[in-house]
């Protein structure tokens, strides 16, 4: 029985998951993409704190793409969550690609998150 892309994407989700954690001094920058929308979060593990996030769906831009899911928003979004995690003092963090390749969006939004000074 072959398994659904939701479940494959859990189970590398979790895979990763068992290796990736995120401490106060480096913690664990997470991605999530849909269909519509890229979500990013820096996140502390060990006092279950959210020290910044990014995301598309807010309500100014609604009107102006109908799919914030691509490259220009992934870099958009990836120089948004440096700028903020540089001012909550996050100098470097742990990339948890969230179960997907590093590839396409993801791979933009890391390059965009290191231009803007975070260091993986």
């Amino acid at each position: 029985m072959s398994m659904t892309k939701q479940a494959s994407l859990k189970r590398r989700h979790e895979r990763v998951r068992r290796k990736v954690s995120g401490t106060a001094e480096r913690p664990r920058l997470c991605i999530h993409r849909s269909s519509k929308h890229i979500y990013a979060q820096v996140i502390d593990d060990l006092s279950g704190r959210t020290l910044a996030s990014a995301t598309t769906n807010t309500k100014g831009n609604k009107e102006n793409a109908k799919s914030f899911c691509n490259m220009t928003w992934a870099k958009k979004i990836g120089g948004d969550v440096a700028q903020k995690a540089g001012s909550a003092g996050v100098q470097s963090v742990v990339f948890d690609r969230g179960g997907y390749r590093y590839h396409g969006v993801v791979k933009a939004f890391a390059d965009a998150a290191r231009e803007a000074g975070l260091k993986f």
